[in-house]
């Protein structure tokens, strides 16, 4: 038996405001402090459409060669969940923004891990949506408390078909994808910050069989995580039935939960080929053009890794080492030590330093760490989140994990 791999990614678009609203998009703000009255579903607010976020999935479909639609449509996919304010998402499931890419992405394969392999996976769609709220659970109190900072923040959904075979391969593509998004700015591609969340559908069947019933693992935020996950689904369903089982479609209590239809506020999102094609009254500037939105391609990492190969002559495992140090071209003046001292990128390995860190963290979140010691220990995440924000990432997680412990029992 084989292992069928399909990907749903959410990448968060970088932007200042949210998809619908004025409101701002910051990481780690106080609760319910970015919230417009569109985002709560007060009544007599409508929707207005942030022309940055559609530019931005415009510009990934571009580097995912993907169709561009220009005519898409908005719909509302209903949820009952208490972080929907509105009982609904607005999103794109019918005719999304961009259709039918290719993400050709590259992995490791041999005994020393030393022969580079390119694969492909075909993208099915690429559609603008609303992110949800947060709810926050308090088990001793019985009550759920919800943060709606996040609720209409602009989300891209990729949706990748069912073509990889193992974890490694769908880490593979996810790690490629975070660098196209990157260097083409629409996203950040932050998986500890949530700015790209990770769910897997993954069934497994015999070759020349059709597919099997498969399962959805959801909301994973690592590569790493990503790969063990898939692994373990796929390995478990092959035990199922091996010992006679049937493998269940564990996502069918969640489609049940939800329904589709257009969105009544919004018009069609109008994309145009050239600015000759831009209808007289539509102000140029003010549309979304595809020719524009092309000659803001970057050079992408495939295409980077290419060039250093063919240029310099490097054997092209080290390619890829070479673009993770995309700022040593940018100034090749410069010495590694440089870089790193002058962008504050070396590890703080010293324990009084981190415990100082910690300690301010815990200081500024008295509420968070009273959820903690009252038994919700999920919260210790957030406190975690906010030191490496606090330190770019420069930290070690399980190091902090186990001061923050200490201090907060």
């Amino acid at each position: 038996m084989v292992g069928v791999v399909g990907l749903e990614i959410h990448a968060q678009i970088q932007s200042t405001s949210k998809l619908f609203s004025g409101s701002h998009v910051r990481f780690l703000a106080p609760p319910n402090s970015l919230v417009s009255h569109f985002d709560a579903s007060l009544p007599g607010t409508l929707p207005v459409l942030n022309r940055r976020c559609v530019e931005a999935a415009v510009l990934t479909g571009l580097a995912l060669n993907c169709t561009i639609n220009k005519k898409s449509l908005f719909d509302r996919k209903h949820y009952f969940y208490a972080d929907m304010p509105a009982g609904y998402q607005i999103t794109q499931q019918r005719v999304p923004i961009a259709v039918d890419g290719i993400l050709v992405y590259s992995h490791f394969e041999g005994r020393k891990r030393n022969q580079v392999v390119t694969k492909s996976v075909k993208i099915k769609q690429i559609q603008l949506e609303q992110d949800s709220g947060k709810s926050l659970h308090d088990d001793e109190r019985s009550q759920t408390l919800i943060d709606l900072n996040r609720a209409g923040v602009g989300l891209m959904e990729l949706v990748m078909e069912p073509e990889m075979c193992c974890g490694e391969e769908a880490a593979a593509a996810v790690r490629e994808l975070q660098l196209i998004l990157q260097a083409l700015g629409t996203c950040q591609a932050n998986m500890a910050e949530g700015q790209l969340r990770v769910d897997a559908n993954v069934s497994v069947h015999r070759p020349g069989e059709p597919l099997g019933v498969r399962t959805e693992v959801k909301n994973i935020n690592s590569v790493r995580h990503l790969a063990k996950a898939i692994d373990y689904e796929i390995q478990r369903q092959m035990e199922v039935l091996q010992s006679g089982g049937t493998v269940l479609n564990e996502t069918r209590a969640f489609d049940s939960k939800s329904g589709f239809m257009p969105e009544p506020n919004l018009p069609p999102l109008f994309v145009y080929e050239s600015e000759a094609s831009v209808p007289g009254g539509v102000d140029p500037a003010q549309a979304v053009v595809i020719d524009r939105l092309s000659t803001q391609l970057p050079e992408l990492p495939s295409v980077k890794r290419t060039r250093l190969v063919e240029t310099h002559g490097i054997l092209q495992e080290h390619s890829f080492t070479l673009v993770v140090f995309q700022e040593m071209w940018k100034a090749p003046e410069k010495k590694v030590g440089q870089i790193v001292k002058e962008q504050d990128l070396w590890m703080i390995n010293d324990k009084e330093e981190l415990q100082k860190i910690c300690q301010r963290v815990v200081d500024s979140h008295p509420e968070e760490v009273q959820i903690i010691r009252r038994g919700n220990k999920k919260v210790l995440n957030k406190l975690m989140g906010e030191v490496q924000r606090e330190t770019k990432g420069r930290t070690d997680p399980v190091k902090v994990r186990a001061i923050l412990e200490k201090m907060v029992s």
